[in-house]
């Protein structure tokens, strides 16, 4: 258990510091970062599976038509989300998206009650309501749908509602979906450097190792968070998952100044209360579920 804790906080503190890791590679396009991140991540996984005599149990596991088709939407819901990811934060968006992944609870909660037909208790409508009225809110603060925070979500959402009809663990998904699109990004990295724009090899020892590591940074939380999945429960899964967005957020406003004024705060304060009330409901209500069953005679 502790361990598992452990591997959580390390998996969730990691994906906080992305900000930090993305900036520095900003002279390169976020399509390129991406092709590379895709490309590195396929090679690492493949070379991990392969190393611990994995591969036999994957192929049999990964290639049939119906496991191919599910993990093909996977791999595209996943792109988005780490291209608007990296192109939000390197021009400037890292506290927009975080939002994002503050939202993204409660937009899972509201995606099983419209396609699973999961029914929500009533004072779960309470925090769903107070996350729109935050979003709308800050629609009017800036002027402009907070669209990067909301692709994030929205991406992530159905990508966690994919992952639900889908078959695999997360080594073996992850592997698969990046082994989809990894065809996809050689060609792109290949056309970038026939043309002349390519970063990698030309931009200096640095950039490169970075590129290599966009590979190293999405696998080694990936097996850890995995790791902690087995020996932690979801509820404590639900709450570390906010490590990371709370890190992006204070690296947004503290490190990179990005402005933060009162009515950005008022909407992003209606987002926390809408979680703190959703978690603590959800809390009570799990408590009361697993109550004992009083034997005959007590009082």
């Amino acid at each position: 258990m502790n361990k598992g804790i452990l591997n959580g906080i390390a998996a969730y503190a990691l994906w906080g510091f992305f900000p930090i890791y993305w900036k520095l590679l900003q002279q390169v396009s976020a399509l390129q970062v991406i092709g590379h991140r895709i490309a590195w991540s396929f090679i690492l996984l493949i070379a991990f599976i392969l190393l611990t005599k994995q591969w036999k149990d994957f192929r049999s596991a990964a290639l049939t038509s119906k496991t191919l088709g599910i993990y093909a939407v996977a791999a595209v819901l996943l792109t988005i989300n780490w291209l608007v990811y990296v192109w939000g934060v390197n021009t400037g968006f890292i506290v927009e998206t975080s939002l994002g992944y503050f939202i993204n609870p409660l937009l899972s909660v509201l995606l099983g009650v419209i396609f699973l037909r999961e029914r929500l208790r009533s004072a779960q409508w309470i925090p769903v309501g107070l996350a729109a009225a935050g979003v709308i809110y800050l629609t009017l603060a800036y002027g402009r749908l907070p669209w990067i925070a909301l692709t994030l979500a929205f991406t992530f959402g159905f990508y966690g509602f994919v992952k639900k009809l889908a078959p695999l663990g997360s080594l073996y998904g992850l592997t698969l979906e990046t082994g989809i699109v990894f065809p996809i990004a050689l060609i792109y990295l290949a056309v970038v450097e026939f043309t002349g724009v390519g970063a990698f090899l030309h931009d200096g020892a640095l950039i490169d190792l970075l590129l290599i590591g966009a590979g190293v940074v999405t696998t080694i939380p990936l097996l850890m968070f995995a790791s902690a999945a087995k020996q932690i429960p979801l509820t404590v899964v639900g709450i570390l998952q906010y490590i990371a967005p709370t890190l992006q957020f204070l690296i947004g406003v503290f490190i990179y100044r990005e402005p933060f004024d009162q009515s950005r705060l008022v909407g992003f304060g209606l987002v926390w209360l809408a979680l703190i009330i959703f978690w603590v409901e959800s809390y009570l209500a799990n408590r009361i579920l697993v109550q004992p069953i009083p034997e005959m005679g007590e009082g």
